[in-house]
């Protein structure tokens, strides 16, 4: 195992048994017999360490997804799909955590919270590449200034899955795979073309012809 696995499994355990980050960095890495100075070769702070094990979840599930050879011939709506089925799957082997770090959040800031910030841009990238190709394969409609904010709407969508996920009580999580499959498909049936296609274009020519 490397150092770096070794501090951030350590860590999540610390986490799980008492609630809340370590006390010190020094109290940490003496009950991982290494020293302090070792623990900043990998993190500057608690935080940054918090920021990577987020980001490790997004990018264990995009390699994980990426290594089925079916995956290349998925439509971006079946990718993204596949893409948050395997997200929980992920998060299911450190549930423990996730819900404590996910509880530990002030739902009274809009910001998103600093250890999630990693993920977020990488998430985005993500979507961001999905909507890109969904332009070229028609599944998703070109719309001036409302398709720059797609990936914005997708990263909110992944929050609602993980907050819907925290509170799962079904049995295996069924009610999450459904919720998932529900979510994707509305936001895909917003924006593809659709009858708000109509609606725009109704609206454009109506402005045109007013301005005219």
């Amino acid at each position: 195992m490397e150092k770096s696995e070794k501090i951030i499994q350590a860590y999540i355990e610390h986490f799980i048994e008492n609630g809340n980050r370590p006390a010190s960095v020094f109290a940490f890495a003496k009950k991982l017999k290494m020293k302090e100075a070792e623990f900043y070769e990998f993190y500057n702070s608690f935080e940054l360490l918090e920021s990577d094990i987020w980001l490790r979840f997004f990018e264990t599930t995009r390699k994980k997804i990426e290594a089925e050879e079916i995956y290349a011939g998925y439509s971006i709506r079946e990718k993204l799909l596949a893409f948050y089925y395997t997200w929980v799957e992920v998060l299911k082997e450190n549930r423990s955590y996730v819900i404590l770090a996910w509880q530990s959040i002030d739902r009274k800031k809009l910001k998103t919270p600093t250890f999630l910030g990693p993920f977020k841009a990488a998430f985005k990238d993500f979507a961001n590449s999905l909507v890109s190709e969904g332009k070229e394969s028609r599944e998703v409609a070109s719309r001036r200034y409302l398709d720059e904010r797609y990936a914005d709407a997708f990263w909110l969508q992944a929050l609602l899955i993980l907050d819907f996920w925290v509170k799962d009580p079904s049995k295996s999580f069924e009610k999450t795979d459904a919720f998932i499959e529900k979510a994707v498909n509305t936001s895909f049936d917003l924006i593809g073309a659709s009858a708000l296609d109509s609606v725009l274009d109704l609206a454009k020519f109506l402005y045109q012809h007013h301005k005219a």
